[in-house]
């Protein structure tokens, strides 16, 4: 086991990284010395798998456990089922010293995350993320929240977990796409802070697609280690942290857009990024080899590095993206990269060069991208 500390004082915790996992998760809330009552939170594609064995774990070590089961998919993360959850609770007479366990995805860690943070003006929480996506980033660093009709996570809270178990059995089950959205924040992690990050998954990706305990332990290690550097440094992304959202302005955006149905979190920000880099060629003085390398590993894992939009769409995605928290003063501001480990957040981006960089992005044969034409059905 891999275990990495989040370095924030007395709310510092750690990321537990490995295989089996679940089975000890009642001894470590229990040597965190949580209230005797929990609720576990879960959607209807992961509570089936790992449900039961959860709330075992936890009822072997003493505690009284209720599984909530909320239905999969990002519309989930709402305030509607925010309410469903609130009510449960009630019903089930949690107290100020009991806790909740998030068991799931992104969606369900932000979603758990919120619950917990204004239930009874707080309770404690801990993260077993169950997708590759979550394990390396939504579930590090306590950003939880839920969305609006208008963007995404547009309400929510900066809230530590207790603690956060990486369980890689449970990627096993994960399906082959979810499992490649996942890939996009890792490859994100290279980008932004980590050259040699970014190297080693170019050399190794079959390894990781393969989902090889070994390799993955240490990817995932060394990409909540970079994370909890950050969010180590700037907990509330008044600064550093902001560069965590490289590719994410436009992804938000695009989903935003597409009613959280079309593109799962990591292809949309699969898009995002590849325009970033685009962008920052542009601005930046990001060389035309490292855009290329971007945009080939992208590929390569399987990803939609393309977006086919009318003039339409165009003009609901820049007004989806004047809604993003990262817009300052009514000026679209983005993360962009000098170079692969070099990123600068807060920069300015004219909207007409954004348009022309998505202009550019169709899959038409020209761009000699085609072949790799990622089909984005509904959410799996």
């Amino acid at each position: 086991m891999r275990t990495v500390n989040v370095p924030l004082g007395l709310r510092s915790y750690d990321i537990q990284i490995g295989s089996g996992l679940l089975a000890g998760l009642g001894k470590a809330c229990g040597r965190l010395k949580l209230g005797h009552h929990c609720a576990v939170i879960s959607d209807t594609n992961v509570a089936p798998y790992y449900g039961t064995r959860v709330c075992r774990s936890l009822n072997d070590a003493g505690f009284e456990t209720r599984l909530i089961t909320v239905p999969a998919g990002e519309t989930a993360k709402s305030l509607k089922t925010v309410a469903a959850c609130y009510d449960q609770l009630a019903t089930h007479r949690l107290e100020r010293k009991s806790f909740i366990v998030a068991l799931g995805g992104g969606v369900v860690g932000d979603l758990a995350g919120f619950v917990a943070a204004t239930y009874l003006r707080g309770v404690a929480f801990v993260q077993i993320p169950t997708t590759l996506l979550a394990q390396v980033d939504s579930s590090v660093g306590g950003k939880v929240g839920v969305n609006l009709k208008a963007g995404k996570n547009l309400v929510g809270a900066f809230y530590q977990p207790r603690l956060v178990i990486c369980d890689l059995d449970t990627l096993r089950s994960l399906p082959e796409r979810e499992y490649r959205s996942g890939l996009a924040e890792v490859i994100k992690y290279g980008i932004i802070y980590d050259a040699a990050l970014f190297a080693g998954l170019e050399r190794h990706l079959p390894s990781v697609l393969k989902r090889d305990p070994q390799t993955l332990k240490e990817v995932i290690a060394r990409c909540c280690q970079i994370k909890a550097e950050i969010v180590g440094k700037d907990e509330t992304e008044s600064g550093l942290r902001a560069i965590l959202n490289f590719g994410h302005t436009i992804g938000h955006g695009l989903e935003a857009i597409s009613h959280y149905g079309k593109y799962l979190h990591g292809e949309a920000i699969s898009i995002g990024q590849v325009a970033a880099a685009m962008l920052s060629s542009k601005l930046m003085g990001l060389s035309l080899e490292e855009n290329e390398r971007i945009s080939r590993l992208f590929r390569q894992a399987g990803l939609p590095t393309q977006v086919k939009l009318n003039h339409a769409q165009c003009t609901r995605l820049l007004s989806a993206i004047q809604l993003d928290k990262k817009v300052a003063d009514g000026q679209l501001r983005f993360v962009l990269a000098r170079r692969l480990g070099e990123v600068e957040f807060g920069r300015s981006v004219p909207a007409p060069m954004l348009e022309e960089v998505l202009a550019t992005m169709d899959g038409k044969p020209a761009h000699k991208a085609g072949r790799n034409h990622h089909a984005l059905h509904g959410r799996s």
